[in-house]
């Protein structure tokens, strides 16, 4: 299962639904802000994992980090905190705010969703993104840093195991606008 799978389909769409009600949005807007935030997020993650040491960040993160509480009770993103928790995630997925910012442009011009509400949105998607690994990685029975979890990590990120996670994702991305549509 991937990453945006994982966060649509758990519990339900309680995610979805917790997201659509806190920023005023329908869950077909809120499903097209995932599908256009998420693989641009799982896009970092695997090239943080690509950098000296980020493997062994990526999986303490994975390991302490609590971050499957966002996927298991959603209500708690509207917690200020998560906020916070959120934008330090993004602070080592995508490195600066200028990168958040092109994220949040590029999604603006796929969904039609304003860019400034996809700011609020993306440290709370990013929490999701950790929730969604850490919750897989975590099901799969890894040890905290064992090969099994970098296992997990990457086929959730390259789902057809072709060493990129490109194609992956502009599938995904493609699949989830277009059933959104009717």
């Amino acid at each position: 299962m991937n990453i945006l799978d994982a966060i649509l389909n758990h519990q339900d769409g309680a995610a979805v639904q917790q997201l659509a009600k806190q920023f005023g949005l329908g869950n077909d807007q809120t499903i097209s802000a995932l599908s256009a935030l998420v693989p641009q997020l799982a896009s970092g993650v695997q090239q943080n994992v690509q950098q000296p040491g980020g493997l062994q960040g990526l999986l303490g993160a994975l390991a302490g980090g609590g971050h499957d509480q966002y996927l298991n009770d959603p209500s708690q993103l509207a917690d200020p905190s998560t906020i916070a928790d959120g934008n330090g995630i993004l602070g080592h997925i995508l490195g600066s705010k200028n990168v958040s910012h092109d994220v949040t442009a590029s999604a603006a011009a796929q969904t039609g969703i304003s860019q400034d509400l996809l700011k609020q949105m993306l440290p709370l998607v990013a929490t999701l993104v950790m929730g969604s690994l850490a919750r897989q990685t975590s099901r799969a029975g890894a040890a905290p840093a064992g090969a099994g979890m970098m296992g997990e990590v990457a086929s959730m990120l390259d789902a057809n195991h072709d060493g990129s996670m490109v194609d992956d994702v502009a599938g995904m991305v493609g699949k989830f606008l277009g059933g959104t549509r009717s």
